[in-house]
């Protein structure tokens, strides 16, 4: 395996959990100056649970998309590719799920190398060939030695935190701030920091996905293959009836592919444009 560190994708990890931590850090003050402690405290018991929640997340996001963990006697040809393809990413195998739906995808979670799990679909097995599945696969890995999961995650829920006070920011505080305008200011604040959030995670999203196919690339050698499954996935996905897997949308910045849902979503899609990706894999494969 010719495989780099990503220097572009660490810098932006980087970047991106700097800015958020030291946007929550102004936030917290402005919560504090002119609300009180009821949305600190808010804030920071909401955020403990989220921590809560993200030590459990490989195994809460398998139930919350109805996968099973299987066994490699169920699906000896999928474990075997897992196996084979963590191996050659220098990967402990994490952990092998199946989604029964027709919706062909696939993602990764976890917060770390060694409490990661990867889950496909039915759909994409029956749509892929064994050389595209296994581009599909390293592409999930690739995620997982990237360890982008695991800041994708946190980054998500500081930007929840923020979305959570603009949703129910007026049952805190008490009348003196509601007279004061304290409220008003706090939700304000919440939802301008939501939206750089937002703006910030949907950033490093797309550019994880470049380099967890440049990273696919690396560990099959075929960037073909992936190039090729992506062609069929993105096909599926067209003809994906509109309530099969749409209410796991929130789930996109998970997914392979993500789910569609309409121009807006497109718009402000977790992945770049899937022409743009196999544009990049076919570049790789002539070089």
């Amino acid at each position: 395996m010719d495989w780099q560190a990503d220097w572009g994708l660490r810098f932006r990890m980087f970047l991106t959990m700097f800015l958020l931590f030291a946007l929550y850090i102004v936030f917290a003050g402005v919560l504090t100056a002119y609300v009180g402690g009821g949305l600190v405290v808010f804030a920071l018991l909401f955020g403990g649970m989220s921590l809560v929640q993200y030590y459990f997340s490989d195994t809460l996001t398998l139930r919350t998309m109805g996968a099973t963990e299987v066994t490699a006697d169920e699906y000896p040809q999928l474990h075997g590719s897992v196996e084979r393809l963590s191996q050659q990413a220098d990967l402990p195998k994490p952990k092998v799920a199946v989604i029964d739906s027709n919706v062909p995808n696939a993602f990764a979670t976890g917060r770390n190398q060694k409490n990661a799990a990867v889950a496909v679909t039915t759909g994409l097995m029956n749509t892929l060939d064994r050389d595209e599945l296994d581009g599909v696969i390293a592409h999930e890995l690739a995620h997982v030695k990237n360890r982008d999961m695991m800041v994708m995650t946190i980054a998500s829920f500081l930007s929840t935190i923020a979305f959570m006070i603009v949703r129910w920011g007026a049952l805190f505080g008490g009348g003196r701030n509601r007279q004061g305008g304290g409220i008003v200011v706090a939700i304000v604040a919440s939802l301008v920091v939501w939206i750089i959030s937002y703006i910030l995670i949907r950033a490093l999203s797309r550019y994880r996905e470049y380099a967890a196919d440049r990273g696919a690339a690396a560990i099959t050698g075929n960037p073909a293959a992936l190039a090729s499954a992506l062609v069929k996935i993105a096909g599926e996905m067209d003809r994906v009836p509109k309530n099969d897997m749409r209410e796991e949308a929130e789930m996109n910045a998970f997914f392979i592919i993500p789910i569609k849902s309409g121009v807006v979503g497109r718009l402000f899609s977790t992945h770049p444009p899937t022409e743009k990706r196999i544009e990049q894999l076919r570049q790789l494969e002539q070089a």
